[in-house]
């Protein structure tokens, strides 16, 4: 009987074994921390020594970085509009542009990144700055201290430094409010609040999906005093590319009615150029140590272990080279973003050379939590570049767009950039030129090159729906 009894057992347990359902493997959690204005020369890891960003270069030794990650550009001014709208509904840029005015029929059909992201079983949270043209507490579970495009500037913080007697504004100073508007400076809020949700996750049965967005380092660049004393003037370079007056700068839309440009004085003075690098660099590694917080928080809680962090920034910006201050060119030091990944199975301390776009996150982030990309997401996932499955980037060449100011082209040796109000076209060699100051466009020896990098920008105006005909402006080229 006792025998008999414990078959039966057995047969029991097994067959309960075979019919039970596969347990589902635990989806992982998506961090993704977003700068505002960085651009890629804003790491140390990657090449830039005088900034100081332990907690991003841990992050850069930990994952894989994309060393050519670009925006696409802007409609407008504001090229963070563009880039953010570009990643949260996954278009290319002219028809992200289209789709705003469908934004309510999107958000209703569960077209943005975090509703994807919630419709696959994920809390979603964001925190900091938007800037999207939807209501940031309509497409995520939580939503706190959503920020504008940047923060309240005053008179004082435009035209400056005039000289080394000029201080009427300092970064540190609270009075002006800016970044110390309500009190506590807005990168240390981020950092307190992606804490706070970190903890409340830990209850969860779900996944999370994080939107961490600084509004750092965007102007006014403002952070405590002892970050700027890490840079005394006399260890800050002035750019390679340094001008006074960019030649093109009114044709191409930045001249000095555009407010970015009217951060420095005209002309720019090496001394001016400076100050402004000492706070891009204070305001970057204020950031960079909340970073390290969020990350340092994600470790004790042991929610690490399963959790992906993407960073990276919306564009870069020129703070000094070639006579800008501003990021609305199409030079690599304001369209190229650092781009980090770091995960349970990503590999360290790599890298991977091939051109992307900073807006491929949202795919990876799909591509990462197992969700199958929607078909109107036209950017591409980095998962098998990352896996190395492919080899070559998904884009044969890069394209840029400012307005109906600018366009460019970028393959990974080469760069065409066309200034059709002032009916000059640019060509530079990327590789024995990175800093982009020898123009080759005129040199006959790079005629056929010049030919080939215009025809990849026909295709690709033809392919975005750029709504700019460049014909009327060189009828002999396009």
């Amino acid at each position: 009987m006792k025998y008999l009894l414990l078959s039966f057992v057995a047969t029991a347990l097994l067959f309960s074994a075979c019919t039970q359902k596969p347990t589902t493997p635990e989806k992982p959690n998506i961090l993704f921390i977003f700068a505002d204005d960085q651009t890629y020369l804003g790491v140390h890891a990657l090449g830039n020594k005088e900034v100081i960003t332990p907690n991003l270069d841990k992050l850069a030794n930990s994952g894989i970085t994309f060393t050519h990650t670009y925006n696409m550009g802007g409609w407008n001014g504001a090229v963070c509009v563009a880039s953010r709208a570009m990643m949260n509904t996954g278009r290319f840029i002219w028809r992200a542009k289209k789709s705003e005015k469908n934004y309510p029929a999107m958000k209703e059909n569960g077209q943005f990144w975090s509703l994807i992201m919630a419709n696959a079983g994920y809390d979603t949270y964001m925190t900091g700055k938007w800037h999207v043209k939807q209501d940031a507490n309509s497409i995520f579970g939580t939503a706190k201290d959503i920020r504008p495009g940047m923060p309240k500037s005053v008179p004082e913080a435009y035209n400056r430094p005039q000289s080394p007697g000029d201080t009427t504004w300092l970064p540190w100073h609270k009075k002006y409010g800016g970044f110390w508007q309500g009190g506590k400076h807005w990168s240390e809020v981020v950092g307190d609040n992606t804490i706070e949700f970190l903890d409340s996750a830990k209850n969860s049965d779900n996944p999370f999906f994080m939107y961490i967005a600084f509004n750092a380092p965007h102007d006014p660049r403002q952070s405590p005093k002892k970050y700027v004393d890490m840079y005394p003037l006399k260890n800050v370079s002035v750019p390679v590319s340094f001008l006074p007056m960019y030649p093109y700068k009114d044709s191409i839309g930045c001249g000095p009615g555009l407010r970015d440009e009217k951060l420095a004085p005209f002309p720019r003075t090496e001394y001016s150029i400076k100050v402004h690098r000492q706070e891009y660099y204070a305001i970057i590694t204020h950031m960079d140590d909340q970073i390290g917080r969020i990350i340092a928080h994600l470790k004790e809680t042991g929610q690490d272990k399963n959790t992906y962090i993407i960073f990276s920034a919306d564009h870069g910006l020129s703070v000094g080279h070639h006579g800008l201050v501003g990021k609305q060119n199409m030079f690599d030091h304001s369209m190229r973003v650092p781009l980090i990944i770091v995960g349970p199975d990503i590999p360290e301390n790599q890298k991977r050379d091939m051109q992307v776009y900073l807006q491929d996150v949202m795919a990876t982030s799909l591509d990462l939590a197992g969700i199958e990309k929607p078909e109107y997401v036209e950017f591409n996932s980095l998962i098998p570049l990352v896996n190395k499955e492919i080899s070559d980037s998904p884009y044969s060449e890069i394209y840029g767009a400012y307005i109906k100011f600018q366009r460019m082209v970028r393959t990974d040796k080469f760069k065409l950039i066309v200034y059709p109000k002032a009916k000059k076209i640019l060509l530079f060699d990327m590789i024995n030129d990175p800093e982009e100051m020898n123009d080759l466009a005129d040199n006959s020896e790079y005629t056929e090159v010049k030919q080939e990098l215009i025809d990849r920008l026909k295709g690709e105006q033809k392919m975005m729906e750029d709504p700019l005909d460049l014909h009327p402006f060189f009828p002999e080229l396009f």
